[in-house]
């Protein structure tokens, strides 16, 4: 292989992994958003009735 085919490769390796991971980060952001959805949904699970009656005294 000469140099310039060796810089070519270098090169599309590097970007290949850039591009993975901002992948892998864009997927965790996601996988953390998701978690977090899921732990509101369950604190509110905790107690079903909470916030359907009012209670009114005149």
């Amino acid at each position: 292989m000469d140099i310039a085919a060796l810089s070519m490769a270098s090169s599309q390796m590097s970007l290949s992994t850039q591009v993975s991971t901002a992948v892998l980060a864009m997927s965790l952001d996601t996988v953390e958003q998701s978690g977090d959805n899921m732990i509101k949904m369950m604190e509110q699970s905790v107690n079903p009735s909470l916030g359907q009656n009012i209670d009114l005294h005149l």
